[in-house]
């Protein structure tokens, strides 16, 4: 995870050696989702034939080799493209098949709490990202950062080789059909309502990932006084990252308590709400700012662990890796195209105004705020499968 946001924390860096654009940077920063959902259907379902420990560590060495190629190889808009569609698709390799890993490897009423567990791991990954990057690139430079990153992509590849015994796929002698068979999965409308909403999620989830650095060095540029160390962009997205995990624990934990469903739709039309005013608050005292992004951050990651829990324990067990590959493939594509519009607002706005921030934040909260829609119109049929 340490090279994921590697991009997002040092954006205003890369704006400014490469001259990037924001819909240029918002490109490179989706590019990374897109990459993941392209790699994702294959590499996710093919853990219903073989170990998953297996996908995780060809996942994890496509992460160093992206990690590798941005701290040695020349710099520029094309580079960093090719070299995030990469990451992306190390990250494929990687999260929803240790899922998958984990999933196989446990199983009565504590496996719910381990699901959410490692969902919510994402994010402290993410704050580790952030600030471990941040702190190496400030005192060594960027590439250092990511070659250091690279080296954590290794060390994971290591610790699952040697740490998981090997285990053959729950069900897999159940599972009909070609491997790229979705149509059972897109057929269960009770799994494709936390799919889709899924998709609203990750749209605003990385959207704001890949943006909130940015944002705070926009509304700190002619500040009087510069905040500390612990309070810059990038230690505050680490702070965000962390408040999100501690969110998204409680959410999974709240779901799984009540209804599901409804937790997770109002957890997201909170979120949602919050990102059509978080854009314009640009100009208020710092810390005042800085509450309320760790706040938006917490709101926006309730419903993460929650969402993908409640699509794993509804699928069926033969098409559990299908199941998750769908979940993540239209997910994640949300992933790609939340930056990537952020941008195009902010470039056709223009990015030195306060007015063009808050559009940004507004669409990434107009499409967020369809998830609770879809999952509130599916509420009787979630409650029936939960049962």
């Amino acid at each position: 995870m340490l090279g994921v946001f590697a991009f997002p924390a040092l954006l205003p860096t890369f704006s400014a050696e490469w001259g990037l654009t924001a819909t240029q940077a918002g490109w490179i920063a989706g590019i990374h989702f897109a990459g993941y959902a392209v790699a994702v259907p294959v590499l996710t379902a093919t853990t219903d034939r073989i170990d998953a420990k297996r996908i995780y560590m060809f996942g994890a060495l496509l992460a160093a080799l992206s990690c590798m190629g941005f701290a040695l190889l020349p710099g520029g808009f094309w580079t960093g493209l090719a070299l995030r569609l990469m990451g992306g698709a190390g990250l494929a390799g990687t999260y929803m098949p240790g899922l998958r890993a984990l999933v196989d490897r446990t199983s009565g009423p504590r496996q719910t709490a381990w699901i959410s567990w490692y969902t919510a791991s994402f994010s402290l990954g993410t704050s580790v990202s952030f600030l471990a990057v941040g702190v190496v690139a400030e005192l060594w430079g960027w590439r250092v950062a990511y070659g250091m990153s690279g080296l954590a992509a290794l060390a994971a590849l290591g610790l699952v080789g040697l740490g998981l015994s090997k285990e053959t796929p729950a069900q897999a002698s159940a599972t009909p059909g070609a491997l790229l068979d979705f149509r059972p999965v897109f057929a269960n409308r009770a799994v494709m309502g936390y799919v889709l909403a899924y998709f609203a999620h990750t749209w605003e989830l990385f959207a704001l990932r890949s943006w909130q650095v940015a944002f705070l060095t926009f509304a700190l540029a002619g500040a009087a006084t510069q905040p500390s160390v612990w309070a810059s962009p990038t230690a505050i997205a680490t702070w965000s990252a962390l408040a999100a995990m501690a969110a998204s624990i409680w959410g999974a934990g709240l779901a799984s308590r009540g209804d599901r469903a409804r937790t997770c739709a109002v957890a997201g039309a909170a979120s949602a709400a919050m990102a059509l005013v978080i854009g314009f608050m640009a100009p208020l005292p710092y810390p005042w700012l800085v509450a309320a992004m760790l706040l938006y951050s917490a709101l926006v990651q309730v419903d993460s662990a929650a969402l993908t829990t409640g699509a794993v324990l509804i699928a069926e067990p033969g098409r559990r890796g299908a199941t998750i590959a769908v979940h993540s493939l239209i997910g994640f594509t949300g992933g790609f195209l939340g930056p990537l519009a952020f941008g195009l607002v902010l470039d056709a706005a223009g990015p030195d105004r306060t007015l063009a921030w808050g559009l940004a934040f507004a669409c990434v909260g107009l499409v967020a705020g369809l998830g609770p829609l879809i999952l509130w119109t599916r509420r009787h049929i979630l409650a029936t499968k939960h049962d």
